[in-house]
């Protein structure tokens, strides 16, 4: 895979218990946008038979390169990877940020022929500890310290702090049905349950932002209403109606670049996993006049 196009393709998708048994539907789709670099969720047993099915999937998906994290006893099952195609990217590094509940995917790259590193992170936040998935946000803006440039894609558990740009039906914790996901995502405030924001506070609030939210930049400054479709969950009704919990993050130096945001939810998408993919379009040439000079 190269870039003709002139687009840079990044692509996020939680694939629930890693669409095992789809048939290769799943890599099927996401094959289909020809990404450049992709960050996973839920990399259930891609770790066995010598991480047989993670190369099966950078296979399908044109010869790119994976990388996951490894799954720790006693904690989550569902690894997190970074994918990135080798042909466009130097690979440096790559590491993990071991957390209590699961750990954080991170990949150093170089777009070929630019002198500035890009660091890669595939997040997935803690499902069941809104205090937890708060010190996973701080965790991942350690990622833009000292001048670095970052790319993040992750199933937040969470919810976009800026209410009222989302276009996604509010959720009225009154109406959910399943007591142990309120326990799970919300947060006390002024003496009220509400849904936990903060790892969207931490990450892309106030002036002085970390990151951007780039379905939300595709939304409001691009006008891309389209770019803040909720995106889980896709099937179950008891909690509540779909939200818009998955994010593909940058720091704010990517933002000239980004051409578009989509939110894939098609028939397809929901035959194997309760999450929608998210795709987002940066100019090429954008991309490289950014990372032209070494930080």
């Amino acid at each position: 895979m190269t870039i003709n196009s002139g687009t840079l393709c990044v692509a996020s998708w939680n694939k629930e218990h890693n669409a095992r048994g789809d048939g290769g539907l799943s890599n099927r789709i996401l094959a289909a946008y020809k990404p450049h670099i992709v960050f996973r969720q839920e990399l259930t047993g891609a770790w066995e038979h010598g991480k047989r099915d993670l190369f099966a999937e950078a296979e399908a998906l044109g010869g790119l390169f994976p990388f996951m994290a490894e799954p720790s006893e006693g904690r989550s099952r569902n690894p997190t990877g970074v994918i990135v195609d080798p042909r466009v990217f130097q690979i440096k590094a790559h590491t993990d940020h071991d957390l209590p509940w699961k750990r954080i995917c991170h990949v150093q790259v170089r777009l070929r022929g630019c002198p500035k590193l890009i660091d890669l992170a595939s997040g997935h936040l803690c499902h069941f500890d809104p205090s937890l998935r708060a010190t996973e946000a701080r965790r991942l803006t350690t990622l833009a310290d000292h001048g670095r440039t970052a790319l993040i894609g992750m199933d937040a558990n969470s919810y976009p702090h800026r209410t009222a740009d989302e276009t996604a039906e509010l959720l009225d914790w009154a109406q959910v049905e399943d007591p142990v996901h309120f326990q799970h995502r919300t947060i006390e405030r002024d003496g009220k349950r509400v849904s936990d924001t903060q790892p969207s506070e931490i990450l892309t609030g106030g002036p002085k932002a970390v990151f951007t939210d780039f379905a939300h930049h595709a939304g409001t400054v691009l006008k891309q209403k389209d770019a803040l479709a909720a995106t889980a969950s896709l099937r179950r009704t008891d909690q509540g109606p779909p939200q818009r919990i998955d994010w593909i993050l940058g720091t704010p130096d990517w933002n000239q670049a980004l051409l578009r945001v989509e939110v894939i939810n098609t028939k397809d998408v929901r035959r194997v996993t309760d999450h929608a993919l998210l795709i987002a379009h940066f100019s090429l040439p954008a991309v490289q006049q950014m990372l032209s000079t070494a930080a």
